[in-house]
């Protein structure tokens, strides 16, 4: 397909931009199985994005997708983009099929973007003979600027992070009112996020198949995780749940700190969860408050940081328990190393929270996440999930 617009007249030193375009169809097209035609919608570039992170582990957000198809099949001297090496690289790397990764491990074993370059190896572009007092403005201005961006970098570090709060009660849950509001998924299954909003005034998740626990014959996923940045080092995450009673092991519903996205990295979790498996011995139902954390990769035994059974179930006594998990609410708070995590229950909204552990954790979670999983089992039925209310808030970080 013949492309007639400015990108052709590009001199060498804009070559980038040339391949840059040619790789963004190549993704919209493997993306959506037929070429780029219009500019990509919100829903569309969500999408996008939620394929792409699903594939390599990486994100490039919806707004900057929709920005790039934009230019791509509009572009003009007066407006363009600048993709970032790494941008290109996570795109190059969706394109050619390369494995999954995640942001620590690129910079750690590729922050040299192979994928980019092999992309755009394959793809030269327009070749003319450049401008070579122009390239040398552009050199020292490109030096000038990175230097100013270097010097804005620490300015910003230095200073303390503004308290800032956001908050959701899932009122509106198509996909690009979500990705409006700073959401991404992760572990799409597409036929239960069709049901997200089957539940009027709830955010409804199913136990689905899967868990980041490690497992050897499995792959940490999680399905249906939705998931936001923190982009801040002290906070308090908040999730909100409503008759919720899990009824088989492995059966839960938390929220999640997470390194990475594809459990590579470490990660915390807090979860409303079911239990009566103890190696055979003879135990009781129950519905406990479970707090577990894993390294990672390499890692195989994850650490029980907190097990507080909230109820028993006898005989008989389903109903009452589910009368005192009408409302339920959990919530992990990071203040510098130490996580506290807390829960509430009640007939009521407005149970108080109680702290079942506080303890010192060496990360720094990038993602936050809202989850339901039923472990790797197949005998267990997937139950629904509603979930009312989401915070994170921003606090100044103490001594």
């Amino acid at each position: 397909m013949k492309h007639t617009h400015f990108l052709e007249t590009l001199e060498v030193r804009d070559a980038d931009l040339f391949v840059f375009a040619e790789l963004f169809r190549e993704a919209a097209e493997k993306g959506f199985g037929s070429q780029l035609q219009d500019p990509l919608s919100e829903s569309e570039s969500t999408l996008l994005s939620n394929r792409i992170l699903e594939e390599t582990g990486l994100v490039i957000g919806w707004k900057s997708l929709k920005n790039y198809s934009m230019f791509v099949l509009r572009a003009s001297p007066e407006k363009q983009e600048n993709p970032t090496l790494a941008t290109l690289d996570t795109l190059a790397r969706y394109v050619l099929g390369a494995p999954r990764t995640d942001e620590i491990q690129r910079q750690r074993n590729e922050s040299h973007f192979p994928y980019w370059f092999k992309y755009r190896e394959s793809h030269p572009g327009p070749v003319r003979p450049p401008n070579p007092v122009r390239t040398k403005a552009l050199a020292i201005g490109g030096l000038f600027a990175g230097a100013a961006l270097i010097i804005l970098l620490v300015l910003r570090s230095a200073q303390p992070s503004a308290t800032e709060r956001f908050e959701d009660r899932f009122s509106a849950l198509q996909d690009d009112s979500l990705a409006r509001r700073g959401w991404m998924v992760a572990g799409m299954d597409s036929s239960f996020w069709k049901r997200r909003a089957e539940a009027p005034g709830f955010l409804t998740l199913y136990t689905l198949r899967g868990d980041n626990w490690p497992a050897a014959a499995e792959r940490p996923l999680i399905r249906n995780l939705l998931f936001r940045e923190v982009g801040c080092e002290c906070f308090s995450a908040e999730v909100h749940f409503s008759e919720f009673l899990p009824r088989k092991n492995w059966q839960q519903a938390g929220i999640v700190l997470l390194e990475d996205t594809s459990f590579v990295k470490m990660g915390v979790r807090l979860s409303v969860a079911y239990n009566d498996f103890s190696g055979g011995f003879q135990s009781s139902k129950e519905i406990l408050i479970q707090a577990i954390s894993s390294m990672g990769k390499g890692f195989e035994n994850p650490e029980e940081v907190a097990h507080k059974t909230i109820f028993t179930m006898a005989q008989g006594q389903e109903a009452l328990v589910a009368e005192n998990l009408r409302y339920a609410a959990l919530r992990i708070e990071k203040q510098g190393p130490v996580i506290r995590f807390l829960y509430s229950n009640g007939p009521m909204e407005n149970s108080a929270f109680r702290e079942v552990a506080s303890r010192e954790f060496p990360f720094q979670p990038r993602y936050v996440g809202i989850f339901a999983l039923r472990g790797f089992v197949d005998d267990t039925v997937s139950v629904p999930v509603h979930i009312s209310f989401f915070s994170l808030t921003c606090l100044p970080c103490g001594k």
